[in-house]
């Protein structure tokens, strides 16, 4: 029972942020930089983390596609609050229901190797920066806010980007690599891309290769083994 506990404290604390942080006096940048990377991100997704022993659920999917069609309706319902962590709920239940299909671990890596390459496309030349330029209101359905203090003020991650940082964090966990080391990574390089973002004055930085790196990196040497001696069985 203390996961689920947890749970639900940290996800009444951060409905409490939210609701707060609108209302307050806006701060410099750095230090917003500073307290998304280390406070707020790292509290979202520590939600993933908690939620993490049902990644083997066989309700997953259709329970994530209930979470979007909620979030749809919160949005409809003028309720942008209930809809952000309906999303973030939906595409972590989603990355996990997807996770079943991939029958080993070289699967995963062949993902994390490939989609780099089309996020960092997406956002320079193709559908991410048409979004981004021309349909703002789009991107903000299409993506995951996370606000500091002040009007309006909040740094953004697509939904793409919470659906394979969920299914990262469960293939550590299935194919028996390591999990924590994996979680601390991936936020780690998510903000350091936001930061870069930020110190370079752009637009937006793909997101992806964080998470991908994020995954790899702390777990490159049991996957080398494992791609050496032979492939990983998928678990029932």
């Amino acid at each position: 029972m203390t996961r689920p506990l947890a749970l639900l404290g940290l996800l009444a604390a951060l409905v409490g942020w939210y609701e707060l942080a609108p209302h307050l006096g806006g701060i410099r940048l750095w230090p917003a930089i500073l307290l998304i990377a280390f406070v707020i991100m790292p509290a979202c997704f520590l939600l993933v983390w908690l939620a993490l022993p049902i990644w083997k659920s066989r309700v997953l999917i259709p329970a994530g596609i209930g979470f979007v069609l909620l979030a749809f309706a919160l949005s409809k319902l003028d309720f942008p609050i209930g809809s952000n962590f309906c999303k973030l709920a939906a595409l972590t239940l989603l990355g996990w229901g997807f996770l079943a299909y991939f029958e080993a671990v070289s699967w995963v890596v062949l993902v994390a190797l490939l989609i780099p390459w089309v996020d960092a496309y997406s956002v320079w030349r193709g559908p991410t920066k048409q979004i981004v330029a021309h349909h703002e209101h789009v991107f903000s359905v299409l993506s995951f806010a996370f606000p500091v203090p002040g009007e309006h003020a909040s740094a953004n991650l697509g939904v793409p980007d919470l659906l394979f940082f969920a299914l990262f964090l469960a293939a550590a966990a299935r194919f028996g690599l390591r999990v924590l080391p994996t979680w601390i990574a991936m936020l780690v390089l998510l903000g350091a891309t936001i930061a870069v973002t930020v110190w370079l004055n752009l637009a937006g930085l793909p997101a992806l290769p964080a998470i991908s790196l994020g995954f790899l990196l702390p777990n490159a040497d049991l996957l080398w083994r494992r791609l050496r001696l032979k492939p990983t069985p998928a678990l029932e």
